[in-house]
């Protein structure tokens, strides 16, 4: 059967589509388990970034695969929230040295729990066919690098 891609019908729907859906609906599922915390898909990782330890933000856009024009409104809004504190460099004063507060060590651990993630990523599926999805997404990501990746 060929795929159709203005079909209604997720069955009839070339894989791009399906891929992109179901990431789609996940992506807004954990961004409605992140506001608890007022953080997004874009913020967390950054947190989790600054567990490590303060980077600049040049770095955590690097790190994080995103523009340092869009890093920046992801500083913003972590600043906002209390979870960040941008401070001059000591050892370059060109540079703004990012680092986590405590409340955003807080909030990084508790919404970092893989619990909800792993049921928002696998509702509806069986051990056996979690297992083979892991299996395939493996697969894919080792096929698809990141941009300036080899």
């Amino acid at each position: 059967m060929d795929a159709n891609p203005v079909s209604r019908e997720p069955k009839d729907w070339p894989t791009g589509r399906l891929l992109s859906a179901v990431t789609r609906r996940i992506e807004r599922e954990w961004n409605h388990h992140l506001d608890g915390w007022d953080l997004n898909h874009a913020s967390m990782p950054v947190l989790l970034h600054l567990l490590a330890g303060p980077r600049t933000q040049r770095q955590l856009a690097a790190e994080s695969h995103i523009t340092e024009q869009t890093m920046s409104r992801v500083l913003a809004r972590l600043e906002r929230s209390g979870y960040i504190t941008r401070e001059d460099d000591p050892s370059d004063r060109r540079r703004r040295a990012v680092a986590i507060t405590p409340p955003g060590r807080q909030a990084a651990l508790a919404a970092a729990s893989p619990r909800p993630a792993e049921e928002l990523s696998t509702r509806g599926l069986s051990d056996d066919q979690i297992a083979t999805l892991r299996e395939i997404l493996i697969t894919m990501v080792e096929a698809h690098p990141r941009p300036g990746e080899d």
